[in-house]
């Protein structure tokens, strides 16, 4: 009721109908939701129509957000400074039917796998808006193992270009890709499959207007604008004034290993405004973690849309007016050329975490504790037997998210940098790699232990068919997912290999770098666990008897942090002395910490110590 309150409200300003405004309000999430599915139907490549490592998106004339079909939260911002960017450059010289295109990681915010296409849509001879679409693509070039250093290591830098001028494809722009990425039949199809989502994004807009007219659909869209910033302002006002401070860290840039990278954040709020500083946020650092201002831009970005709109509403301009964002060059979330930027991703996700942190003290039944934060995603390159090149991904795998007042975390869900992205199934990879998926299931303990408990992180155990080359750049090993409001960490990520003559070897930093496994030896990404909401020890006993029966919990990590005591019958819990001994534990200030607690036990049939206990605790 009140939200079509405000829609009418809202709606005399710009002199256009309401039910026209809804019309084209659903209409362009609709060409949006349209672009993605030309997308992921033409793709080439598991990344862009599996993972969804995408984003499509309608703009204004001005280059302002209208609608995102998104793959990747992240790139909330990156198209629309892109279409900036365009405009500036090229003026009066964009014509109707160009195709435009980019990959600088400077304008987009993230890494030069990430190519962006963009069309201009005219009507009448005048410019009305823009539809765009980045992808990665899986090889761009550069080195293909190990760690970069500066941005011209990483592969072909395309400037702003027009790949086709008033339909014409520029073939010198063409040629220069094929003789730059690895697998250019795979590179032309995904170029492909880009260029049509961005023609059927301009067409859907165009047939939108020929509909309705060009003054009511531009309308409706400023209109569906104020409507969402009024939406945002009202929940800022409801955050109480004040100065909110958090830090965090990342565990080092890869380069100087064991040098915490450190993440501090200040965000100001006043009335139904909201001011984020990243002022303090570390500078960019050697290694390939870097991303550029937009990626800065979006971490304050995603962390407002989830704590000010609701989930069931677009993106569009309107939804950020109410937050203004400093943001500094030269910090790792604004880095200036040529810092080395192919794990762009990394940093941005604790980034956001710790936004949550600092306002969780004002409003701690909307934020939640810290998450795994890390796409725990090994590149693999292998040649096939005519001497072929294979690049492929040995993740993406889901880990744990954080608690928040009410509920658990969710458990093997993908970091927030991925947002849609999928759990993919192991079959897919296998039957396309020369790689064997042995294990895939959920880390017993991992989550952080709290009244509610963080999600279950997971492990993935691949082996080897042939020779590989492993790389993983995985963080959030040491700095684990915090907790909040007496809320436990929980597990860090980690990685290891097993080799034929050393068995297990784990690698501390989380980073491996061209390491070589021979057939039938293994890679294990394990995610971490989110962190715990409240106390241990006001989890309820019937809670954790459930969480006993899934296997969820051991036995041994109930007595130790939810002081739980079992009965003289095996599978029972007696809850007088539980009471009396978490009634101890509260006395000594206790549990403060699980940091032991980091077992890598399945949750499937065969693995594990307590299978025979799962099926029936409980109270008596």
């Amino acid at each position: 009721m009140l939200d079509t309150i405000q829609r009418a409200e809202t709606t005399g300003r710009h002199g256009v109908d309401p039910v026209v405004t809804e019309i084209v309000r659903n209409g362009v999430v609709a060409i949006t939701e349209e672009m993605k599915a030309v997308l992921m139907r033409t793709a080439y490549n598991m990344i862009i129509y599996e993972a969804q490592d995408f984003t499509v998106g309608l703009f204004d004339r001005e280059g302002n957000t209208i609608s995102i079909g998104i793959g990747l939260p992240m790139f909330i911002r990156g198209m629309s400074d892109t279409v900036k960017a365009m405009i500036a450059h090229f003026g009066d010289g964009i014509k109707e039917n160009d195709v435009l295109l980019t990959n600088d990681a400077y304008i987009t915010g993230s890494h030069l796998n990430h190519m962006t296409f963009v069309v201009p849509i005219f009507v009448d001879g005048e410019i009305v808006g823009f539809s765009a679409c980045m992808a990665h693509w899986v090889d761009i070039g550069g080195v293909l193992n190990g760690m970069t250093t500066d941005i011209f290591a990483e592969g072909l830098q395309m400037p702003i270009v027009k790949y086709e001028r008033e339909g014409v494809v520029n073939e010198d722009i063409l040629a220069i890709i094929r003789m730059n990425v690895r697998v250019p039949t795979r590179a032309e199809g995904d170029l492909n499959a880009q260029v049509a989502a961005v023609k059927v994004g301009a067409r859907r807009f165009k047939e939108l207007i020929a509909r309705y007219g060009v003054d009511n659909v531009l309308g409706a869209i400023a209109t569906i604008m104020d409507n969402t910033e009024i939406l945002a302002r009202q929940q800022v006002l409801s955050i109480p004034d004040g100065v909110y401070e958090a830090e965090s860290f990342m565990d080092d840039d890869g380069v100087s290993h064991g040098e915490r990278v450190p993440i501090r954040v200040k965000v100001t709020v006043a009335g139904d405004e909201m001011e984020i500083d990243l002022t303090d946020v570390a500078a960019q650092v050697k290694g390939f973690y870097n991303s550029g201002e937009a990626a800065g831009r979006a971490c304050c970005q995603v962390a407002f849309k989830c704590l000010t709109s609701p989930l069931d509403r677009p993106i569009n301009e309107g939804s950020f007016r109410a937050l203004k964002i400093v943001l500094p060059p030269g910090r790792i979330v604004s880095a200036t050329r040529p810092s080395a930027m192919r794990w762009w991703m990394t940093f941005p996700m604790t980034v956001v975490d710790t936004i949550f942190k600092a306002l969780a003290p004002a409003i701690p039944d909307r934020v939640i504790a810290g998450h795994h934060a890390d796409l725990m995603s090994a590149i693999i390159n292998s040649r096939t037997a005519d001497g072929g090149l294979m690049i492929f991904s040995g993740g993406l795998i889901g880990g744990g998210w954080g608690a928040k007042k009410g509920a658990d975390g969710s458990h093997a869900t993908i970091c927030i940098n991925d947002g849609d992205t999928h759990n993919a199934p192991v079959e897919q990879l296998e039957a396309k790699y020369p790689v064997v998926i042995e294990r895939y299931g959920l880390r017993e303990d991992s989550g952080g232990a709290g009244e509610w408990q963080g999600g279950l992180g997971t492990e993935k155990v691949g082996r080897a068919t042939s020779e590989l080359m492993l790389n993983a750049q995985v963080d959030r090993v040491h700095c684990r997912p915090w907790g909040l409001f007496g809320g436990l960490q929980g597990a860090g990520n980690q990685v290891s290999v097993v080799l034929k003559d050393r068995g297990e070897v784990s690698f501390p930093s989380g980073k491996v770098l061209a390491r070589a496994l021979q057939p039938g030896e293994r890679y294990i990404l394990r995610s971490g666990g989110g962190g715990g909401y409240g106390s241990p020890l006001e989890r309820p006993v019937e809670r954790i008897a459930s969480d006993l029966q899934e296997g969820y919990v051991t036995p041994a990590r109930a007595e130790r942090v939810y002081g739980i005591v079992f009965g003289s019958e095996p599978g029972t819990i007696d809850s007088a002395k539980t009471e009396q001994r978490r009634a101890e534990l509260v006395a000594q200030g206790l549990p403060i910490d699980d940091a032991e607690a980091e077992p890598v036990a399945l949750l499937s049939e065969g693995h594990g110590t307590h299978r025979a206990m799962r099926l029936s605790f409980r109270c008596c």
